[in-house]
């Protein structure tokens, strides 16, 4: 069986997620203050090659692990309700591109399965 990166639509799907993924993010008010500062180029790219990672694609992916790469974050009073504000983005984000819900379903439980470590419980 393919794997769920393949099955997405591989690299170019992953790229257009991120870049609209990060649009809707930016403006959401939630959630945009803690990208206030970040070099989103730089930020886009992590983020690529991570979810390519994670989802079964080539493994790029060289920056921390999600408890350590966020662990700012939570200094700064990073909660449940961004990290739920962030999945909704992803979920709206994969809606607008047409993927099925049994994908979408995927890529959510991988999301949620980091939710301890990116909130650093």
């Amino acid at each position: 069986m393919s794997s769920l990166y393949e099955q997405l639509g591989g690299q170019p799907a992953v790229d257009a997620a991120v870049d609209i993924f990060y649009r809707k993010v930016l403006s959401d008010d939630r959630i945009s203050h803690f990208f206030e500062g970040v070099d989103m180029d730089r930020q886009i790219g992590k983020q690529k090659a991570f979810l390519t990672m994670a989802f079964g694609g080539p493994h790029n992916y060289t920056g921390q692990d999600m408890r350590n790469g966020h662990a700012h974050l939570v200094a700064r009073g990073l909660n449940d309700s961004h990290f739920d504000a962030v999945a909704e983005n992803l979920s709206a984000t994969l809606q607008e591109l047409g993927v099925g819900q049994d994908l979408i379903d995927q890529v959510m439980a991988i999301a949620g399965s980091t939710r301890n470590d990116v909130l650093g419980r």
